[in-house]
C-alpha cells in the first residue's frame, strides 16, 4: 500500500467523485469538498440535463418521420408527410424531468460515496497551500482538510461576451435554459460547435424556429468534416437558419424580444438567444499559484498524462486542465491520478482510444486518428467511407441520412480510427473503439459475425473493403 493515505479532492464533478471512489477502494482517508452539489456541472447543469432533453427531442424527430413508416398521428393531417400540430411539446414538464432527473442522480452519487466511507464537505474552497483545503463559504465554511494528495477537479464555466450577458431569462448559457417554461418562438443559438449544435437541433426538434450563428464556414468546424457537412445539410431542410462565417458582436434584450448584432453589421432578431462560444476553466481565485501548480494562458491547469501537476502530491482532472472536455475522461483522470498517487497499477492517459458523440439528429461518433490528420500526412492510413442509404436495416428504419468511414494504417491494416454518423451513434461507435483500444487489424472485424439487418452491417463492410491483400 502506497504512503499517501489522506485525499482531499476539491470538486465533486466526474473527475472528483471518481477519484474518491478510487481513492476509497485502496484504502485512503477521502474527503471531497462541493461547492454547488455532487456530480458537478456534469450532473446538474450540464451532460446529465442536457441529454435528457435531447432525450425528448429525439422522440419528437422520431414521431416527425413516422408518416414515411406509414404511422399517422390524430390531427395530423391526411398527407404523407403532414404531421402538424399532431404531437406537442410542454417545455415546463420536460424541464421539470429534466431537473428532477439530475437531482436523483446527484442524489445517487452522494449515497454511493457515503457508502464508500467519503467525507463531503458543502462549500467554495481553495488550496492552502499544496497539502490542505480550505472551506471559505458555504455549509461548512470555516472546515480545513490536511491532505498527503490533492486533487482539483473545479471544472469549467460557460463564456460569455463582453456585449452579450446572460439574463437569466431571454440571453441564456446552456445551464440556464432549464427554468423556460414555454418553448422560444424564435431562437438564436450563438456558436455552431458542439453545445450549440446540440441545442439548436433539439429546439428545432421540439418546435422552436431556430437560427443557429456560426462564425465558421459550416457547423461543427472542429468535427469531421462529412459528418458536419450531413448534418448542416439536415439542419437546413427541416427549415432551421444557419447563418455562417458571421461573429455575433452583440446581443440586446428589448422587453420580449432580443437582438443580435453580427459583425458585418446585420442583425437578428428573436425571441430568446443561447450563447454558446466555449467554456472558461474554474481555476481564478483556489490558491493554485500559492501552491505552486501552474496553469497555461487560458487558466487551465498544466497535468501529465497520469494527472500530475507542477506541484508535489497536487493532481488535477476534467474540464479545468483542458485536457478533452468530455465527462468520460475526467472521471478516467481521476481515476489514473489516484492508482498513481497511491501506488496501484496504473497506464498513462490514452487520448487516441476516446469515443465522443455529438447528440444531435443524426448523431455524430468519432475515435481515434480523424481523416484530416491522413490527409494532411500526419497519419498513414487508408480509408472507406460508407453511406447508410445502401444498408437495409437503414432503409427499413427511414433512415436516408449518414455513414460510417473506417481508418486503417496502410500497410498493416490496423484499426486506428472511425466515424459514425446516424441515429444512437454514440452505442454504434463502440465496436470501433474496441478495435482502435485492442489496435485490431481490419480482418479482425470483417470477420466477426453482424446480425443482418443491422447498421453495424455497414461497419463490417468498410472492414472488409480495407481488406490487405498480399503481394
Amino acid at each position: 500500500m502506497a504512503k499517501a493515505q489522506r485525499v482531499a479532492v476539491l470538486g465533486g464533478g466526474p473527475g472528483g467523485y471518481e477519484a474518491a471512489l478510487v481513492a476509497a477502494q485502496l484504502g485512503a482517508d477521502v474527503t471531497v469538498l462541493e461547492r454547488d452539489g455532487l456530480g458537478g456541472s456534469t450532473v446538474l447543469t450540464d451532460v446529465v440535463p442536457s441529454k435528457t432533453l435531447i432525450a425528448t427531442a429525439e422522440l419528437m424527430t422520431t414521431v416527425g418521420g413516422a408518416s414515411e413508416l406509414g404511422v399517422r398521428f390524430p390531427g395530423g393531417g391526411t398527407g404523407d408527410h403532414d404531421t402538424t400540430g399532431s404531437v406537442s411539446v410542454d417545455l415546463a414538464r420536460i424541464n421539470e424531468r429534466v431537473k428532477a432527473l439530475a437531482s436523483a442522480q446527484s442524489a445517487d452519487i452522494r449515497t454511493r460515496l457515503e457508502k464508500e466511507g467519503v467525507h463531503l464537505l458543502s462549500g467554495r474552497g481553495r488550496l492552502d497551500g499544496p497539502n490542505a483545503l480550505v472551506v471559505e463559504d458555504g455549509e461548512d465554511a470555516g472546515a480545513r482538510v490536511e491532505a498527503d494528495v490533492v486533487l482539483v477537479s473545479t471544472g469549467s464555466s460557460p463564456r460569455t461576451l463582453p456585449a452579450a450577458q446572460p439574463d437569466g431569462e431571454r440571453i441564456l448559457t446552456w445551464k440556464q435554459v432549464y427554468d423556460l417554461k414555454e418553448l422560444p418562438e424564435h431562437l438564436i443559438v450563438v456558436g455552431s460547435g458542439v453545445t450549440g449544435a446540440e441545442f439548436a437541433n433539439a429546439y428545432e426538434a421540439l418546435g422552436a424556429h431556430v437560427t443557429l450563428v456560426s462564425s465558421r464556414d459550416r457547423v461543427l468546424p472542429g468535427e469531421d468534416a462529412d459528418a458536419a457537412e450531413v448534418l448542416e445539410g439536415v439542419f437546413r431542410r427541416r427549415g432551421m437558419d444557419v447563418v455562417s462565417r458571421s461573429r455575433a458582436e452583440e446581443v440586446v434584450r428589448h422587453g420580449d424580444t432580443v437582438t443580435v448584432t453580427l459583425s458585418d453589421g446585420r442583425t437578428l432578431e428573436g425571441s430568446h438567444c443561447i450563447v454558446a462560444v466555449g467554456a472558461i476553466p474554474n481555476t481564478s481565485g483556489i490558491g493554485l499559484e500559492e501552491a505552486g501548480v501552474w496553469t497555461s494562458e487560458s487558466g487551465h491547469i498544466d497535468v501529465d498524462k497520469v494527472s500530475r501537476t507542477s506541484a508535489r502530491g497536487v493532481y488535477a482532472a476534467g474540464d479545468c486542465t483542458g485536457v478533452f472536455p468530455l465527462a468520460s475522461v475526467a472521471a478516467m483522470q481521476g481515476r489514473i491520478a489516484m492508482w498513481h498517487a497511491l501506488g496501484d497499477t496504473v497506464a498513462p492517459l490514452r487520448l487516441r482510444s476516446v469515443a465522443s458523440t455529438v447528440f444531435t439528429s443524426p448523431e455524430i461518433a468519432t475515435v481515434g486518428w480523424t481523416q484530416g490528420q491522413i490527409d494532411s500526412g500526419e497519419a498513414q492510413g487508408e480509408i472507406v467511407k460508407l453511406p447508410l442509404s445502401t444498408n437495409a436495416r437503414a432503409k427499413m428504419l427511414g433512415i436516408h441520412d449518414g455513414f460510417v468511414k473506417l481508418f486503417c494504417r496502410t500497410g498493416s491494416g490496423t484499426v486506428i480510427g472511425g466515424v459514425v454518423v446516424a441515429p444512437r451513434a454514440s452505442e454504434l461507435i463502440f465496436p470501433v473503439t474496441l478495435a482502435v483500444e485492442k489496435r485490431l487489424n481490419v480482418d479482425d472485424v470483417a470477420h466477426a459475425f453482424t446480425v443482418y439487418p443491422s447498421l453495424t452491417g455497414s461497419l463490417a463492410e468498410a472492414a472488409r473493403q480495407l481488406h490487405v491483400t498480399g503481394d
